[in-house]
Formats: structure tokens, C-alpha cells, sequence
């Protein structure tokens, strides 16, 4: 699977999910894309799926139709969020093109 990972996402995480094609927003350049244009970009490019922290890219886009998967993660603090990692590799390796799902990722 080809996932992006969005400006903001711990890019740590890559390395948790090794079996998959990782790149970041800034790697691409596309940092400073809004998040319908970043989602209308990566589509294009051909990933698979977009991984955020961006709670709120699901109030401002319509989500519905889109060819690539969205996964949020519910904070962005790498200290939080390797504890999920497990959580986090399931969510990206059974997503499907099209769905939305969020990672709840709690304080402690």
C-alpha cells in the first residue's frame, strides 16, 4: 500500500510500517497544499492512503467518494502514539479505498 504521511504525522512511524511505500507531504513538497488539494495530489500520485493528525480534515472535506483511504490519528505526539503502533499497522494494512477511520490515541 502507498501512504502518505500528512505534514504533523510523527514520521517515526514509517519505520512501523516497513511493508508498506511510505512517503511524507514534505519528501513530496506538497506541504504547504491544503487538505483538499493535498487529497486531490496524493490521489493523482496513486497512494493508497493518507495517515493525519489533522482532527478536523474530516469537518472540512467530504470524504465520501474518494479513491484513497483516510486514517487519523487522534494526537500527534510520538510519545503517545508508539504505544498504538499495533493499532495503527491494522488500521493501514485493512483499509480500504474509499473509508475513513480515526485511531484514538489517549493521554497515557
Amino acid at each position: 500500500m502507498r501512504v502518505l504521511l500528512d505534514q504533523g504525522t510523527p514520521v517515526a512511524i514509517r519505520l512501523a510500517l516497513s511493508e508498506h511505500a511510505v512517503r511524507t507531504a514534505h519528501e513530496l513538497g506538497w506541504s504547504a497544499l491544503l487538505n483538499g488539494e493535498l487529497l486531490k495530489v496524493a490521489e493523482e500520485a496513486g497512494f493508497d492512503m493518507l495517515l493525519t493528525t489533522d482532527t478536523s480534515l474530516p469537518h472540512q472535506q467530504n470524504l465520501s467518494g474518494r479513491k484513497l483511504a483516510v486514517l487519523v490519528l487522534s494526537k500527534n505526539r510520538w510519545a503517545l502514539i508508539k504505544a498504538r503502533l499495533p493499532e495503527i499497522v491494522a488500521a493501514v494494512t485493512t483499509a480500504k479505498p474509499g473509508t475513513f477511520s480515526v485511531v484514538e490515541i489517549p493521554e497515557r
